[in-house]
């Protein structure tokens, strides 16, 4: 990318030029943005994940542009209309927008009015009518007369189309229409004649307006989908006359009847051609932005989902929960592996409860069970009822975990791969206990799309939602570190530099060469080159290497300056790790040299002092209020126990154990103005809140969490 690509991009992102173009160089390198976040901060000039991954997405974006200039100037030259001054202005332009207005007069079309009276012999005409200067063009009207045009309106009207096409394509007279849409564009919805009965759950926008810039993400989404499903008629437009008259000012110079002639041609090209044609690029330009934010929050609520507090390594009993079809239960060990599975009736039809409860204290005597984790379906607060009231030989924690998304990994390839002889319920009970263990590990196996965060996820752009989703997943996994040597193949695929067919290679030399002792051996996995090695080494752990550097985030390329840290000190690697007072004696300014700074030194220290700390917090148990188990049970006035389960923009839901998550609108979510409901809460965040509305008919909860006292 040239200086000028780099300068535009330093004002846009709003980073120093040095940190744009070295990033550059990083990722044309191969490097992965947790790398460069990581390791190579003093490169980056310590720029975080966020701002590497605008640089990537305005990189990408910049690069399109190039190649589609390079496109537009070979259809150009083509056409043999290429000048000097076209091209260099073409090469000037960085704004999209701007680029294919400039492209527009040359741009190859279907037949139009306009192509059909430039056949008929009329652009002549046209260029006199647009030039204004005769105050009674009869005469000249009269010589374009032949047996295709037939009269002198017929002429006029020809003449027109074509200054129709000519105004449309005129960048001053787009520019104004744009800015009349800028201004006062307004967005609005009308229910389809006769569709009022099946799109009922669009009623809110079967009469809807409101200005366009003020519509929030989630309404335009809602109304695009209603669009979509044939309820809904949706239209952005400005006020029209207003933009005509506008247009009219900048085109009309005389006035004689040419003037008059062109003006008919200015009002006829707005409503046919131009304002549709901003209309399409405003709508599209607004679902862009909703997408967008409809994006990040997803993001941002799969980060969290992702990042939830797990319960370790623990000896775990997973229940999937049900009533005619029983309640499937699975006994894990600590690594997560399935060690037995059977399925109890302790509910109704069948109300097996002595043999169920017999058959639960037998299995956690007998797998040493610590903890218990029930899937939040059907029939889960039932069972948990049921699973609380026993008395197990040992003491254990209870918690119901999210099914969201189960039922799809149980049916995946990847359940099985892993479990080729069990049926689906047994893959979903697994995933359940899993989860509990260690959510990290055991979602990044879901397609985010099903884990059940977010808004509209199946009406934003599909691309771009998997590129943030994926990114978001490769920065979680990165962020926590994996453990090598029990790190499943789709778990290792997310690691900086990876990527499937390595990390199946990692897994396939684990088992023959059984586990790892040291990172080292990493490069004698097939395929695993030093650039993959560079890249995902420092994210691999090892719990039990003779090197404990190999258990941390310190890279394996600044071992040696831990090492010279330890000689100055007159200690060991190993005792620097354990000795805090030592690690307290590091001058850091010491160790810089060449390509390690200050940056690099800091968190070199700081990892030395908590070696591959999880960086998650620690999982709590929740308890739902005692006798509410469906909405029924619900009154108006009710203060409840809730655990927040998404998180969109006008809102969060809250489940308070009844099958049916409540809304704490945006505007109950505290007592001050609140533009991201992300401020005031957090993705499985613990919360008490007020039953302010029941709607038993449309199975609706509203919550507020301003009028209930927060423990």
């Amino acid at each position: 990318m040239d200086q000028h690509i780099i300068r535009l991009l330093s004002e846009k992102i709003g980073v120093q030029e040095f940190q744009i173009r070295n990033t550059f160089q990083l990722l044309d390198e191969g490097a992965t943005i947790p790398f460069i976040a990581r390791y190579r901060k003093e490169r980056t000039g310590s720029l975080d994940e966020v701002k590497i991954t605008e640089i990537r997405d305005e990189k990408l974006k910049m690069e399109e542009l190039l190649k589609r200039k390079e496109t537009i100037i070979s259809t150009i030259a083509e056409q043999n209309q290429l000048t000097d001054e076209l091209k260099a202005r073409i090469q000037d332009c960085y704004d999209a927008t701007e680029l294919e207005d400039i492209y527009l007069p040359y741009k190859p079309r279907r037949r139009t009015r306009a192509t059909i009276a430039r056949e008929k012999g009329l652009e002549p005409l046209a260029k006199i009518l647009m030039k204004q200067v005769e105050a009674d063009p009869q005469f000249r009207v009269r010589k374009f007369l032949t047996d295709e045009v037939g009269s002198v309106d017929d002429a006029l009207a020809g003449a027109r189309d074509i200054i129709a096409e000519w105004v449309s394509e005129n960048e001053r007279a787009r520019n104004i229409v744009r800015r009349s849409f800028e201004v006062g564009a307004k967005i609005s919805s009308k229910v389809v004649k006769g569709k009022e009965e099946e799109g009922a759950k669009y009623s809110d926008y079967f009469d809807w307006e409101e200005p366009l810039k003020k519509c929030p993400s989630h309404r335009l989404l809602a109304m695009r989908r209603g669009e979509n499903e044939g309820i809904l008629r949706v239209s952005v437009s400005p006020d029209v006359d207003e933009t005509i008259d506008r247009v009219d000012r900048f085109i009309v110079r005389g006035n004689n009847e040419c003037a008059r002639q062109v003006s008919l041609a200015v009002a006829d090209s707005c409503k046919r051609l131009l304002i549709p044609s901003i209309e399409t690029e405003f709508s599209n330009l607004a679902k862009e932005k909703a997408d967008e934010e409809a994006i990040r929050v997803f993001a941002d609520n799969l980060r969290q989902l992702l990042l939830a507090a797990p319960l370790g390594q623990k000896r775990v009993l997973a229940i999937d929960p049900g009533y005619r079809t029983g309640c499937k239960v699975v006994c894990l060990d600590a690594q997560g592996n399935l060690l037995h599975n059977e399925t109890i009736y302790p509910h109704k039809p069948q109300e097996q409860t002595t043999l169920a409860a017999k058959k639960l204290t037998s299995l956690v005597s007998a797998y040493q069970i610590e903890a218990i984790a029930i899937g939040n379906g059907t029939a889960s607060r039932e069972t948990e009822q049921f699973i609380k009231k026993l008395r197990y030989d040992r003491d254990l924690k209870v918690f119901v975990v999210s099914e969201d998304g189960a039922s799809v990994y149980s049916a995946s390839k990847v359940a099985r791969d892993e479990f080729p002889q069990y049926d689906v319920t047994v893959r979903g009970a697994v995933s359940i206990g899993r989860r509990l263990m260690d959510p990290l590990a055991e979602l990044v196996k879901i397609d985010p799309k099903s884990i059940g965060v977010g808004q509209y996820q199946h009406d934003v752009d599909q691309k771009k939602l998997k590129t943030s989703l994926d990114t978001v997943v490769e920065s979680c996994v990165n962020m926590v570190g994996v453990n090598v040597n029990t790190a499943s193949q789709h778990l290792l695929t997310y690691v900086s530099g990876l990527g499937p067919q390595l990390a199946q290679n990692i897994v396939d030399f684990r088992k023959e060469n059984g586990p790892f002792a040291s990172r080292k051996e990493l490069l004698k996995v097939p395929r695993m080159g030093a650039k993959a090695f560079e890249q995902s080494a420092g994210f691999l752990r090892i719990p039990d290497a003779a090197n404990p550097l190999d258990n941390s985030a310190v890279h394996p390329e600044s071992y040696g300056v831990v090492e010279v840290m330890a000689s100055d000190l007159g200690c060991t690697v190993q005792e620097l790790i354990k000795n805090q007072e030592l690690q307290k004696q590091i001058v850091p300014k010491k160790y810089i040299s060449g390509d390690i700074g200050l940056p690099t030194i800091q968190d070199i220290i700081s990892e030395l002092a908590k070696p591959g700390r999880d960086p998650r917090h620690t999982i709590k148990v929740f308890e739902f209020a005692p006798g509410i188990f469906k909405v029924e049970d619900l009154q108006v006035g009710m203060v409840l126990p809730g655990i927040v389960t998404n998180i969109t923009k006008f809102g969060a839901f809250v489940d308070v154990g009844v099958k049916q998550d409540g809304l704490v609108h945006v505007s109950q979510l505290a007592d001050r103005f609140i533009s991201d409901p992300g401020e005031i809460v957090k993705l499985h965040q613990h919360v008490m809140v007020k039953v302010i509305e029941v709607d038993l008919v449309r199975k609706r909860i509203q919550l507020s969490l301003k009028q209930a006292p927060q423990v």
